[in-house]
């Protein structure tokens, strides 16, 4: 194990790969100290230990969303497919652990508690041995810096925060909302508009809203609508004729100054949300208002969302598998 450590011991300081293995040191803290915790005698012990690993899920987290795309665009698609399979299969122990530890299931957690255990020095093992010394041959010095936003964004596994990467000052950081930085994509970007996250057309973003199973209507800091989205099967029924006109007249007398009580309290700031749910027709409507603000927290308006949500509540347990067949 840490085959790679003098490597990455190099490193600076906050680089993604250091942290990485800054956190295979804490895992590794851990499993040790749960081989030798015996919930029978100190289940109290074990189970703060249990949720202390729980935490390796933010890590598989990053290492999906983060470094398998880069590793994706070099070509390396192995461990989209079979690492992400070994992440799976330990989330599904760690689950089954979960129960036990609710029920106290002594027999059961020391059973299974060294599948988890086992299975865990294997991934680091396997990371150590070729996912980091790969990935550092594949991406370059200018893509590991692109890796700090995101990473924050999930969340490591350390009490305390990595330092960014690469280092900044308070003189030369750069607020996300503020860094135009081009970086190279997989795909064109042609007659697309940058979205806080990600590139999209026009007839993308129209697809996107049509398609949603939500019905959405958009009201202006003017109370005027100027949108809803055009599902196959809407709850309420939408014409073109409320584009443009005042949300007071497009809503019921009997339900207008509820509706009015929300905008006023969302643009004072006193509220954000309002809900309610009702049976329509022989099926329960979920309604959702949201106050949409701006980066200066400036009122730009309301969000109404309607769904039909009576298939939903009916579900029971779970299905992880699909059931097509």
């Amino acid at each position: 194990m840490q085959s790679f450590l003098p490597t990455v011991n190099s490193l600076p300081s906050g680089h993604p790969v250091k942290v990485y293995y800054e956190e295979s040191a804490l895992i590794q803290s851990l499993l040790a100290e749960l081989d030798e915790a015996d919930p029978h005698t100190d289940f109290q012990t074990y189970f703060n230990l249990f949720n202390q690993l729980s935490t390796i899920e933010k890590r598989f987290v990053r290492k999906e969303n983060q470094l398998f795309p880069y590793l994706e665009k070099h070509g390396w698609n192995g461990p989209s497919q079979g690492m992400w399979s070994f992440h799976d299969n330990l989330r599904d122990q760690l689950r089954l652990l979960r129960t036990h530890n609710a029920s106290k299931n002594l027999p059961k957690i020391t059973e299974n508690l060294s599948y988890l255990i086992e299975g865990i020095k294997r991934l680091l093992i396997i990371e150590d041995m070729r996912l980091f010394p790969n990935a550092m041959e594949l991406l370059s010095a200018e893509e590991w810096e692109d890796f700090y936003e995101g990473d924050a964004e999930i969340g490591w596994m350390l009490s305390q925060p990595p330092s960014p990467y690469p280092a900044v000052s308070a003189e030369t950081y750069v607020h996300p909302s503020a860094d135009h930085q081009e970086r190279d994509l997989p795909f064109s970007t042609d007659n697309t508009f940058h979205y806080d996250e990600g590139y999209m057309t026009p007839e993308q973003v129209n697809l996107l809203l049509k398609f949603l199973p939500v019905d959405i209507t958009f009201v202006d800091e003017n109370d005027k609508v100027i949108f809803y989205n055009r599902g196959e099967e809407r709850v309420f029924p939408r014409s073109k004729g409320i584009i443009g006109r005042e949300v007071r007249f497009c809503h019921p007398p009997k339900s207008v100054d509820m509706v009015l009580r929300i905008v006023e309290a969302f643009k004072s700031g006193e509220r954000d949300v309002a809900e309610f749910w009702f049976n329509y027709r022989g099926r329960i409507i979920h309604i959702r208002y949201f106050a949409v603000r701006d980066a200066d927290k400036r009122y730009r308006g309301v969000i109404e969302m309607s769904q039909d949500i009576t298939d939903i509540q009916q579900l029971e347990g779970q299905q992880r598998l699909l059931d097509w067949d």
